[in-house]
């Protein structure tokens, strides 16, 4: 899927909460993609700032995306597993999501995403993350 509102509007359709958090697909070419996370209050942990599950689910998206650029939208993998260093507070949003496929085989995709408050140059998040394929 190339068109990027194309790939946006699957995504909305086939993973609801990318469009009940607002999650807009900024790109996703050749195995990467970015993501952004409007503010949004219901999304907020006490001390103002994004919760680590919305970080992680945030991730997991965005890693889905790169994915489906490289395949047309035909997917038929899962995530398997995902390591989460949480780096420096996100803040209350919005934030970018920057993932990447680190390696495809046959079986297990490995990738990688990084997510920033929006506008700042160190990350606030760094997740690695396995995807197996099913048959």
């Amino acid at each position: 899927m190339k068109d990027l509102q194309v790939l946006q509007g699957f995504m909305h359709e086939n993973l609801p909460l990318t469009r009940i958090w607002g999650v807009e697909l900024l790109a996703a070419e050749g195995g990467q993609a970015k993501l952004r996370l409007p503010a949004n209050a219901d999304l907020l942990r006490p001390g103002n700032t994004i919760s680590g599950p919305v970080l992680m689910g945030l991730a997991d998206m965005a890693f889905w995306a790169a994915l489906l650029s490289t395949n047309a939208g035909r997917d038929n993998s899962v995530t398997s597993s995902m390591n989460v260093n949480f780096l420096a507070p996100a803040g209350p949003g919005p934030l970018v999501a920057e993932a990447r496929v680190v390696k495809a085989g046959k079986r297990m995709i490995y990738g990688d995403i990084l997510i920033f408050a929006e506008g700042r140059e160190k990350p606030a998040a760094h997740m690695t993350t396995h995807w197996v394929v099913i048959a």
